[in-house]
């Protein structure tokens, strides 16, 4: 790697469902899924890679997971447990750079560049952190390096679980040009379909046509889609002390226009979002949703509070009524909805309400006891809204 930057990927192997056979060594070798009841719309958060062997995948419909490997152990997610490790994971990575970009709980950009002087090179680093992550919390971390934020990720994926591959500037093109052109960041199903109708299934096959050519398809993304399809992207990492908000966000293996999906998805995200809002003992005062659809067109709508808050009830009550709106204005299938906070304060160092809300302090008194009861038995079986 000859670039200016070294950047690590490090990306948990099925981490949900790593962590519930961790802890339970019984299902060592199971099929493993997480997520929501079936009765109840649930829907995947994580499964196993003996799950995925029959087709088990994140954000598919839980019913229709049970169906395809109806053997599989089904667990309620246990986001306290989550988080609690993944705050292990990041203190391995603080180790070796304080340059750390979150991307979830199990997945995160590392800039190493001014760390090899201390540590060595960006493979040793690499290694270091995997093999520290195995041997004191007992999981497994896919590691990806290169010079780039795209590169990186896209290497920490390519040869899962456990994997460790580096992209060097040498064999980049080796690499990029025989992959689908769907492992392109904003290329989606429908441009897949497009790109695929014209002939083009690979990368390589992507950088040898003509840039008129593309346009017709790509439109007004054909010089970035290019750029990455030839291994470039200046984006730095931002690190975490400098983050100005917290989100999670999920992207669908089929795009859907389920609206009942959508919001059972919408409240696991809210819910995990409060949770590290309290974790880290913040409050937000702006709320944002993030919408994807079949086109690859992003949309956000927003909402700001009367004043900051950590309350899950609060957050989902007024994202729920952002995105319905949304809904009955525009509805069309999405790829991608997320969620996210930002307008961070720390608890109480904002100016607070003159008199208490009986009923924000009694969902402040709820939202206390079920993260203590999450947090004592790592157990998130109680949910908001159940």
């Amino acid at each position: 790697m000859t670039g200016n930057r070294h950047i690590i990927h490090v990306d948990m192997d099925a981490f949900y469902a790593s962590v519930e056979q961790l802890d339970q060594p019984g299902l060592a070798g199971k099929a493993v899924i997480v997520g929501g009841p079936s009765a109840q719309r649930g829907v995947v958060s994580a499964a196993s890679y003996e799950a995925r062997q029959f087709g088990v995948h994140s954000a598919m419909p839980m019913a229709q997971a049970v169906k395809l490997c109806p053997q599989a152990v089904v667990l309620p997610v246990r986001m306290a447990r989550y988080a609690d490790l993944s705050r292990q994971i990041h203190a391995i990575f603080q180790q070796y750079t304080p340059q750390i970009e979150p991307i979830s709980l199990d997945e995160a950009f590392l800039d190493v560049t001014d760390s090899l002087g201390l540590f060595g090179c960006a493979e040793k680093i690499g290694r270091d952190i995997k093999d520290t992550i195995k041997s004191n919390l007992g999981l497994v971390a896919s590691v990806g390096i290169a010079s780039n934020k795209f590169l990186a990720k896209l290497a920490s994926d390519l040869d899962k679980p456990d994997g460790f591959v580096i992209i060097y500037d040498n064999n980049r093109q080796a690499i990029l040009d025989p992959l689908p052109v769907s492992r392109i960041w904003g290329i989606g199903a429908v441009t897949t379909r497009a790109l695929n109708a014209a002939g083009l299934q690979t990368i390589g096959q992507l950088t040898r046509t003509p840039g008129h050519a593309l346009t017709r398809i790509l439109g007004n993304q054909t010089q970035h889609i290019l750029d990455l399809a030839e291994g470039r992207d200046d984006r730095a990492v931002e690190s975490d002390r400098d983050t100005k908000s917290i989100s999670s966000e999920q992207t669908f293996a089929a795009d859907t226009e389920d609206r009942e999906f959508l919001v059972s998805i919408l409240l696991h995200q809210v819910e995990e979002v409060s949770y590290r809002l309290r974790a880290s003992h913040l409050q937000a005062r702006t709320l944002t949703l993030k919408l994807r659809d079949s086109h690859f067109k992003t949309l956000t709508r927003s909402h700001t509070l009367d004043h900051p808050t950590d309350l899950t009830h609060i957050l989902w009550q007024e994202a729920q009524a952002v995105f319905l709106q949304w809904h009955a204005k525009s509805a069309r299938a999405l790829r991608l909805l997320g969620f996210g906070v930002s307008g961070l304060s720390v608890e109480g160092s904002g100016q607070g309400q003159l008199f208490a809300d009986p009923e924000e302090e009694k969902q402040k008194k709820l939202d206390k006891a079920l993260d203590a009861i999450r947090n004592r038995y790592g157990k998130d079986a109680l949910k908001h809204g159940q």
